[in-house]
């Protein structure tokens, strides 16, 4: 049956007001339930505070009333930090690779591209409060997916935030900040994921297309990548370390926009030989922001400001720089130029590769991955993508799968030989035994290579079967006629169509 007209532009605006209802009545059970539901029990975590002097004392059979804003379990520290470390990362978004991705782009697309990022941004964060968090961190359902259901109700935002995982015995199990900063933190992390698979398809995906795929990859391939790795899911029960998303976000990312990208097809001719970026100081401004939000990428994950932390923060940086001065003495043996776009992919890399063992390795281990990220995943996009026919048939728009995919690759299969013994132990991983650089053998290495794995095949396989999904309802591309015209087509919209209209303004006599 040909359904590829069945959203039409006429129907489009019933169709969405169909599915917000839709979506409204799935979840009007259980709020009204909580609307007319009797008062809850309290938390027995949460501990009454003592009456101060002033205050009237209340009859012996009155029960205090609970202390819901500071309970005894809450450390004003680390929920300070992980509130921060979240705003940080979704800095990195909006306006990080908004900046960057509307500075990178041809002109005619600027908009178009930053405004995925915004719409991914907003679209995450609905599907994660609704029952995306707890497939990826509540309760198990499988083992590699947890149940999806709401975590919006006014406890769920106040109690203390459990953090899953495989050791039971760690000391941040029970964390010392209330859920809704749980919540957050990982909703930024989720919300990247989309925005780096974005990086591969622009100038040509239809972005109807991007808003149906947005919560359809967030269901089916991020939660159930985040529980199997973090969630307390099967790879982390057999010690498989992703510190803090180079399989779960980047690998992953990498693996889904080259599948995508390949099953949409390329930009057109002209804009894919001819695609300068209209703006690089742009694309350094986006850049640094998401080069210093990566502290709270990395640097938030041991969910606690503690010496960990302090750590991850460290190598992150020292990695990025070790891979940024590497990658543009590559470009400038290879082209005779240090390019400035190459140093920002070198950053890129080197931000991604150390993201899998930034608090468990030391600084020559940061040294070593940043060399790596420098030299691997620019020879795969410089000389190897020139070689191999499908990197050629396949149009990768900003090389996500480079820069992204071979970067976390490389990043996660280090964790075998970087890892340390105290770091391991500081993150309380299940196996502390060390890479093998440090007396631990091989068998780190081979529980990475098996985690790569899960994740590469995962995502090729959700994500095409996403995208044919989609492919059922409304076109993937955009029209020729759209393709070449560009954002104005698509939004009505120029990036910088304003000081034109200024200066036409002042050429029409009064």
């Amino acid at each position: 049956m040909d359904v590829s007209n069945f959203f039409t532009k006429k129907r489009l605006r019933w169709w969405s007001i169909i599915s917000l209802l839709a979506m409204l009545s799935l979840y009007a059970g259980p709020l009204l339930a909580q609307v007319v539901a009797p008062t809850a029990a309290p938390n027995p975590a949460i501990a009454p505070t003592v009456a101060s002097a002033t205050a009237v004392t209340p009859a012996a059979s009155a029960p205090a009333a609970p202390n819901y804003a500071t309970p005894p379990w809450l450390n004003h520290g680390d929920t300070c930090w992980q509130l921060i470390a979240a705003t940080i990362v979704g800095m990195q978004s909006i306006p990080g690779l908004a900046i960057l991705y509307g500075g990178v782009v041809k002109k005619k697309w600027a908009i178009n591209s930053a405004f995925m990022v915004f719409y991914a941004f907003a679209a995450v964060l609905i599907a994660w409060l609704l029952w995306a968090y707890n497939m990826g961190f509540g309760p198990q359902l499988f083992p590699f997916v947890g149940h999806p259901t709401p975590v919006a109700s006014i406890m769920d935002e106040l109690n203390q935030a459990v953090v899953p995982g495989a050791n039971a015995a760690s000391p941040f199990a029970s964390a010392a900040f209330p859920m809704s900063a749980m919540v957050y933190f990982q909703f930024v992390f989720a919300a990247i994921t989309l925005i780096l698979i974005a990086g591969s398809l622009f100038g040509r995906m239809s972005f109807v297309a991007w808003m149906l795929f947005v919560p359809l990859w967030l269901t089916f391939s991020y939660a159930i990548g985040a529980f199997s790795l973090w969630g307390g899911g099967f790879l982390a029960l057999k010690g498989v370390i992703d510190y803090s998303g180079g399989y779960v976000i980047h690998l992953a990312a990498g693996v889904s926009a080259f599948t995508a990208a390949a099953i949409i097809g390329p930009r057109l001719r002209q804009d894919r030989s001819n695609f300068k970026p209209n703006n690089i100081l742009m694309v350094l401004a986006g850049a640094g922001l998401v080069w210093l939000g990566w502290n709270g990428f990395n640097g938030g994950d041991p969910y606690s400001a503690n010496a960990d932390a302090a750590v991850a923060v460290l190598n992150t940086n020292v990695a990025t720089a070790m891979a940024l001065l590497v990658w543009m003495f590559c470009d400038y043996a290879r082209y005779g130029k240090p390019s400035v776009l190459g140093a920002v992919n070198g950053m890129i890399a080197g931000l991604v590769a150390i993201t899998p063992s930034a608090g468990v390795c030391n600084g020559y281990g940061a040294l070593l991955v940043g060399l790596c990220a420098g030299t691997i995943p620019w020879f795969t996009m410089n000389v190897l993508s020139q070689k191999l026919g499908v990197f050629k048939k396949v149009d990768d728009c900003l090389g996500v799968i480079h820069t992204h995919g071979f970067a976390g690759l490389t990043g996660g299969l280090l964790v075998g030989l970087v890892a340390t013994k105290q770091g391991e132990s500081a993150f309380a991983c299940v196996n502390t035994n060390g890479g093998l650089f440090y007396g631990g053998g091989l068998q780190q290495l081979w529980l990475q290579v098996e985690g790569a794995a899960f994740v590469i095949v995962l995502n090729i396989v959700v994500t095409a079967a996403i995208c044919y999904l989609i492919k059922l309802f409304v076109p993937l591309r955009m029209s020729d006629e759209m393709l070449r015209i560009g954002d104005h087509a698509v939004h009505g919209e120029e990036a910088y169509g304003l000081a034109e209209e200024d200066d036409a303004d002042e050429l029409v006599p009064a």
